[in-house]
């Protein structure tokens, strides 16, 4: 389902983000302080504004608090990231993510409210925009620049049927490299003949264009 975000900071980890979630079908609106920036995203975004995000007026005139998911990717300003995370609880944001530096950004972060804390030393954007796009992807790794691994939980109609039967190969270019069941146990190189049973997590690698198909076919 197309969902719309409004990503604030779009600098090298925020504009990972946006550029992902555009790929991935996505509406999303962006906002900086940067008029750099801004003008790097025209030609990306339909929507793209140099504004101050810890302004509340100019963020309920840009229509923020209508957004379905807003990421606070916001860099070194810990006060304008801590601000702007503040702002979009209070308009009433359905879901936030924002961008910790640190243990104690990350603490006040929570302590504010924020569903999702990222650190971007060790989640890149493209990982946290596969993750907040896909209710079913549990983990996402790039590979190459074009190959990625993804662990993605069994959609309900994956239940009960085989890999064969499931055909994922033929269907999307995916390949089912292994199968962690409920208790942990690890089914490496499953056989075509393997069930997939609820709780199952699937251990999925492809090109990254044939991921996005199988995650949006899947209900991602």
């Amino acid at each position: 389902m197309k969902k719309q975000f409004v990503v604030i900071g779009l600098g090298r980890f925020g504009g990972s983000v946006t550029r992902t979630l555009v790929s991935l079908g996505h509406e999303v609106m962006g906002i900086d302080r940067d008029e750099r920036r801004v003008q790097e995203f025209a030609p990306v975004l339909a929507q793209v504004y140099q504004a101050d995000s810890t302004d509340e007026a100019v963020m309920r005139q840009l229509g923020v608090h209508n957004m379905d998911h807003a990421i606070v990717a916001i860099g070194e300003d810990l006060q304008a990231s801590i601000l702007s995370t503040l702002i979009l609880k209070d308009m009433g944001v359905p879901y936030v993510t924002a961008k910790a530096n640190n243990d104690y950004h990350q603490r006040v972060l929570e302590g504010l409210g924020a569903d999702q804390i990222v650190h971007p030393e060790r989640d890149t954007g493209i990982r946290v925009a596969h993750q907040v796009t896909s209710k079913n992807t549990v983990e996402y790794l790039e590979l190459s620049p074009e190959h990625s691994l993804v662990e993605i939980i069994a959609p309900d109609n994956f239940c009960g049927r085989t890999i064969k039967a499931l055909n994922v190969r033929a269907k999307y270019g995916c390949n089912i490299m292994a199968i962690r069941r409920k208790d942990n146990d690890m089914v490496v190189a499953p056989h075509a003949d393997d069930y997939i049973y609820e709780g199952d997590l699937l251990v999925v690698i492809g090109k990254n264009i044939d991921i996005t198909r199988f995650e949006k076919a899947i209900g991602g």
